[in-house]
């Protein structure tokens, strides 16, 4: 480059250029044909590499390579040409500020080089990991990003070191004092860690899971869990945000154990109007008999009835001392037995029929079941058509439903007793 700088003062000094402006003007036009040079060399280099690289690739069933190949892992290989020139050409003799301007420059660009290939390739290690059995329960993505901060710290330590002339080590040591700042600097990142280890460690999040939490509006799948955030898609579309370390902090519910199960519970209850809640007379024990699903079990029941009555020595019809059924108990028997008989309704998981507590809204008798099908729409399809023909079927046992009157009622019951509405 000394050369090169002589040169062009030559042949400035025989145009009869003054010496300082000779200088100058030789010193531009070291550095642009040094750049220009560095800038080919790159170019260059790039075109080889990737040739090379992609004719490799071609040749190779692997796909650890394409992963390679994807993340520019060998493009950033191809700046040390450029680099090394910078390097190597460093020396202007008698200017000695941009000798070291391009040394400094070369040694920083060295270590840009070797973090965005070391950063590169911990993403495509990712991507490598994401095709294995493994990574469906144990994402290292929040890891990954962990190490890549790591590198761009030490990145910058070497860089600072080399603007102000001293070891890395001397900065290292100097950590010490300002430990608390950087703690607090990075206190997200380090509760964000030791959250993704618990995560992790206890199988409590995977991308894919649907989770609920209420406190962050989440209530979707899980699409990605990085080392700050997981972010959630939910039902509408929409994406949540949430802290990694709030999935630790705080609760949430992750239906995962309903999806491995093979079922999905079906919990829903009917306000039944306790008024309307009889013993059976012969007439409706004769209607009702003729429901496929109850004829065995009401003539066995009545059997079983009538023998304990006259073990007691009880008349028939005698509503204080005698035992007789009721129309709620039937329905409730004939609700068992339809569900039983559902092909949609799993029968190896909890099946409950039940009254609850009563209170001034009725009595409610819920039904506590498990689809085969956890697939939503399917689900939703198979719980509205039990409500409809529960709440279809209710009139033929004798059974109205609880339900507060509407303006519709009242009008209803005026009109009936002759009682003209005003306006108001």
């Amino acid at each position: 480059m000394n050369y090169l700088l002589e040169l062009f003062k030559t042949i400035l000094a025989d145009l009869y250029v003054p010496d300082k402006t000779a200088n100058i003007t030789a010193l531009l036009a070291c550095l642009v044909v040094l750049f220009l040079v560095a800038y080919f060399a790159h170019w260059l280099t790039r075109r080889i590499l990737a040739k090379i690289v992609h004719q490799f690739v071609a040749k190779t069933k692997t796909q650890w390579d394409d992963f390679l190949v994807k993340r520019k892992v060998f493009s950033a290989l191809a700046h040390l040409s450029s680099a090394l020139i910078i390097y190597y050409t460093y020396d202007f003799s008698g200017v000695e500020f941009v000798s070291d301007l391009l040394y400094n420059l070369g040694n920083v660009y060295f270590i840009i080089i070797i973090t965005l290939f070391a950063v590169r390739l911990a993403n495509a290690a990712n991507d490598i990991y994401q095709t294995t059995a493994y990574a469906v329960n144990r994402p290292i993505k929040g890891y990954i990003q962990l190490l890549q901060i790591l590198f761009i710290c030490i990145a910058v330590i070497f860089f600072i070191s080399i603007l102000m002339g001293k070891s890395p080590l001397y900065l290292i040591g100097g950590l010490g004092a300002i430990a608390a700042v950087l703690l607090l600097v990075f206190k997200d990142t380090i509760l964000s860690l030791v959250a993704s280890i618990q995560l992790s460690a206890n199988h409590m999040l995977k991308p894919g899971d649907w989770i609920s939490m209420p406190s962050h509006n989440a209530d979707g799948t899980v699409i990605d869990i990085s080392l700050n955030t997981v972010k959630v898609q939910n039902w509408d579309k929409t994406i949540t945000t949430i802290p990694t370390y709030a999935l630790v902090s705080e609760s949430f519910s992750n239906w995962i154990g309903m999806e491995e199960s093979g079922g999905r519970r079906i919990k829903r209850s009917v306000n039944l109007d306790m008024r309307s809640v009889r013993f059976c007379d012969k007439a409706l024990l004769e209607k009702l008999s003729r429901f496929y699903m109850l004829k065995d079990y009401l003539a066995e029941r009545e059997k079983e009835i009538k023998e304990y009555n006259k073990k007691l020595n009880v008349e028939e019809g005698d509503v204080f001392n005698g035992r007789r059924q009721t129309n709620l108990g039937i329905f409730r028997r004939y609700l068992e037995n339809y569900l039983h008989q559902h092909p949609m309704i799993h029968q190896d998981m909890t099946f409950l029929v039940r009254h609850l507590q009563p209170s001034e809204k009725g009595l409610p008798l819920e039904f506590y079941v498990f689809s085969k099908s956890q697939e939503w729409a399917k689900y939703e399809s198979i719980q509205a058509d039990i409500m409809d023909h529960v709440l279809a079927i209710l009139p033929e046992f004798g059974l109205r439903v609880f339900q507060n009157p509407s303006g519709n009622d009242i009008s209803d019951f005026l009109s009936q007793h002759n009682a003209p509405l005003k306006n108001t």
